[in-house]
């Protein structure tokens, strides 16, 4: 049996490998932004919870696909979406904060990650907003899930979100959705979508299963499963590209261009997930596998760079096994 070929693994392009502090990664919008400049004013991304992996018998109706107008069983991920509402209006100018508006009628359970203000002076909100917007070149939404609605827990999960649009057409929205339940049929109705989120904690691993090294041969000093030298004596020290043992998993990382299947309504056909329970509110059904366990908040947003073959692929939903 020859040895396994193959690539280091651990990309020094993301460094150094440690958990990371946040469940939802904060995201650089600037690129997508401009992408969608042109469109209808939305939001670009929504906060989702991952259920679990399932099998899905759907009918392909890809152009020029071998299996067109066939029916075939592909693996898909559910992600449980509940509702959600404007915590706030954030106003940029350039990268700059200049400025936030709260929303008045806010849940009680948000007292659990953040301070709501305590001033009870009637502000007239509608004034504070013109004028912010005629000094900001940006508008950002913060929102927050309507965690309470599912299984999972009763804290919200809040993120800043960009929009989609010009800033009159983003500030219009705003206001028409502030107080509102934002609902996920109404962002990503169909296409692709990126998942950003936290992968599955592996804990302490060696060298082996956390950087791909080949094992040393059998009768090698001090073990197999390390290597065989981590630099000079001198200069003394490790260079930080060395491979060591340390924390695998936990870490911040985006899977490109998930295809939509289907967005469905909570309950619909679905069978309880181990370790998850019950589906109570809206959910998406993705294409293959996300990072990260059962119960994971994940942030859906509008994809940063589709390809044609993840853009093209139609699949209509028949059933869930």
């Amino acid at each position: 049996m020859g040895r396994k070929q193959g690539p280091r693994k651990g990309s020094m392009q993301v460094w150094p490998r440690k958990r990371s502090y946040d469940f939802l990664p904060r995201v650089n919008w600037d690129s997508i932004e401009v992408k969608k400049a042109g469109e209808k004013a939305n939001l670009l991304g929504f906060i989702g919870y991952k259920a679990g992996m399932a099998s899905a018998l759907v009918k392909d109706n890809t152009a020029d696909s071998m299996t067109k107008n066939k029916r075939k069983i592909v693996p898909v991920t559910i992600v449980e979406c509940p509702t959600v509402k404007i915590f706030s209006i954030k106003f940029l100018k350039g990268n700059k904060l200049i400025g936030e508006v709260l929303n008045e009628n806010l849940d009680k359970e948000l007292k659990r990650v953040t301070r709501l203000p305590k001033d009870k002076a009637k502000v007239n909100i509608q004034e504070k907003i013109e004028k912010l917007a005629d000094q900001a070149d940006n508008i950002h939404a913060l929102i927050y899930s309507q965690v309470k609605k599912t299984n999972v827990k009763k804290t919200p999960d809040l993120s800043e979100i960009a929009l989609s649009g010009k800033k009159e057409d983003k500030l219009a929205f705003l206001k028409e959705n502030l107080g509102k339940e934002i609902s996920i049929t109404d962002i990503f109705p169909k296409g692709v979508v990126d998942v950003r989120g936290v992968t599955t904690g592996q804990g302490f691993q060696g060298t082996v299963k956390r950087f791909g090294i080949r094992l040393r041969q059998h009768k090698s000093e001090k073990g197999q499963r390390r290597p065989g030298s981590i630099g000079a004596w001198h200069p003394v020290g490790v260079r930080f590209q060395v491979p060591r043992a340390g924390g695998l998993g936990g870490f911040h990382r985006i899977t490109y261009n998930s295809s939509i299947v289907a967005v469905k309504k909570g309950g619909e056909n679905l069978k309880p997930f181990m370790n998850y329970g019950i589906v109570k509110s809206d959910y998406m059904v993705l294409v293959g596998s996300i990072q990260g366990p059962e119960k994971k908040q994940v942030l859906l947003t509008s994809p940063l760079r589709p390809t044609k073959k993840q853009t093209k692929k139609n699949f209509e939903l028949i059933e869930l096994r």
